[in-house]
């Protein structure tokens, strides 16, 4: 729909320039019928002398040349005393004409694919988006902007069965990941970068806590105890036994941690790098992995964990947008904050940037030019000729008007010397 355009006469200076396009338009009018004041005279009075002869011809070319620059200027806008005379209102008579031209102008000549290119490039936009990113108060901004619309997109997500789909598509993926090369390879990194030691010494002390812990002794005990002979029983020989398997295991447990290179190590080496071989290498592990997998997403449980971690996500959204909570909004102005300042550091992001906004927006502006030449066209036809006009000569009519003044003084010079060349010539 094309709003028919309307113009104001309030811009900065609108007032004044009118005043004086009031006073030069006078003025011309003034100089108008002074010439021709001054060519009755100057007939009037030829009787007297010659030389009114020259003035009368000044004067009567000065007033030929006045009228027909004002009727030049007033045709141009309208028609003169509002008389049917062709050719006359000449920018009302062709709005649509000129509304074509200047759209395929624009169209042509603005908006061809060089200098807008080049016009593009004149601006760094990543160094415009690391300024404005880097402003707190901006980010903020953005910030409390990108909140209200979160529960909308969240809302909207679930609706329209997007989020549905989002599942459908991760459980696919996480079905089809091979998981033995991926353990194997995640293994075998953590061995190399000698983590498993960690492990191993882990292990180790929950075994020795484990073993030193009563109710464990005793279970070993009353064990040791059931296998020994009866004559061995009265001796107390089972708690003897323990309190050496118990002593025996301290010492191995302690020897081994305090021992970067103790045998037993290189044996659990050998036995994890041997695993790792294996769960690469052999199809009935990587067989119970793939089944191992397949049970766990296939559990309702995960199910449920899923959809409840998505409930308290959208609940804390929904309190961040409404100002429950600050801590989203303050974590995203951070986020952003620290976006422009990275941005700002990184001299060859921002080229990037600005070299991939000016390829978006050359070919946006590509396939968009004619839409815009059409968009200025109908916006042009639609004007309000009138208040237009008005407004055109508000700002060039002052100079127009100076046409009047120069038609006066050349078709005044240009009279002089023809009635000098006229009495040249009688008098040879």
């Amino acid at each position: 729909m094309i709003v028919p355009g309307t113009f104001s006469f309030d811009a900065p200076g609108d007032a004044a320039r009118a005043a004086e396009l009031r006073r030069v338009k006078a003025l011309a009018t003034l100089v108008l019928a002074a010439t021709l004041a001054l060519f009755i005279t100057a007939k009037s009075l030829l009787h007297v002398h010659p030389a009114f002869g020259f003035v009368a011809a000044f004067a009567e070319a000065a007033t030929i040349g006045g009228l027909a620059d004002w009727y030049a200027v007033v045709a141009l806008f309208k028609r003169p005393l509002g008389l049917p005379i062709p050719h006359t209102a000449i920018i009302q008579s062709n709005q649509h004409r000129i509304a074509d031209k200047l759209g395929e102008f624009i169209e042509v000549h603005f908006l061809e694919a060089a200098p807008v290119e080049a016009k593009l490039r004149q601006i760094d936009f990543g160094s415009f988006i690391a300024d404005w990113l880097r402003d707190r108060k901006r980010s903020d901004d953005l910030a409390r902007f990108a909140l209200r619309l979160l529960p909308e997109a969240v809302s909207a997500t679930e609706t329209s069965g997007l989020m549905t789909f989002i599942t459908r598509r991760i459980a696919t993926q996480l079905q089809g990941i091979d998981l033995a090369p991926l353990a194997a390879g995640t293994l075998r990194g953590f061995v190399q970068e000698g983590r498993h030691q960690g492990l191993l010494d882990d292990i180790l002390r929950v075994v020795h806590q484990s073993l030193t812990q009563p109710e464990t002794m005793a279970v070993i005990r009353e064990k040791i105890r059931d296998e020994l002979p009866t004559l061995l029983k009265l001796y107390r020989a089972d708690k003897f036994l323990v309190k050496r398997i118990v002593a025996s295991a301290t010492t191995f447990f302690e020897e081994v941690r305090d021992d970067p290179q103790h045998p037993f190590r290189g044996e659990f080496n050998r036995m994890l790098l041997s695993f790792v071989d294996r769960l690469g290498s052999d199809k009935a592990f990587a067989d119970r992995l793939d089944g191992l997998k397949r049970d766990l997403l296939a559990r309702p449980e995960l199910g449920d964990l899923a959809r409840n971690i998505w409930s308290n996500a959208r609940s804390f959204i929904e309190r961040s947008a409404s100002g429950e909570t600050q801590v989203l909004q303050q974590h995203l102005a951070g986020m952003f904050v620290k976006a422009g300042e990275a941005l700002a550091a990184d001299a060859e992001l921002r080229a990037e940037i600005n070299q991939g906004l000016v390829a978006v927006l050359r070919s946006f502006i590509a396939d968009q030019k004619s839409g815009v030449s059409s968009f200025i066209s109908d916006q042009v036809k639609a004007w309000d000729m009138g208040q237009l006009i008005a407004l055109i000569e508000i700002n060039i009519g002052k100079d127009l008007q100076y046409i009047r003044f120069n038609g006066a003084l050349i078709g005044g010079l240009a009279g002089l010397g023809l009635y000098t060349v006229e009495l040249l010539l009688r008098l040879l």
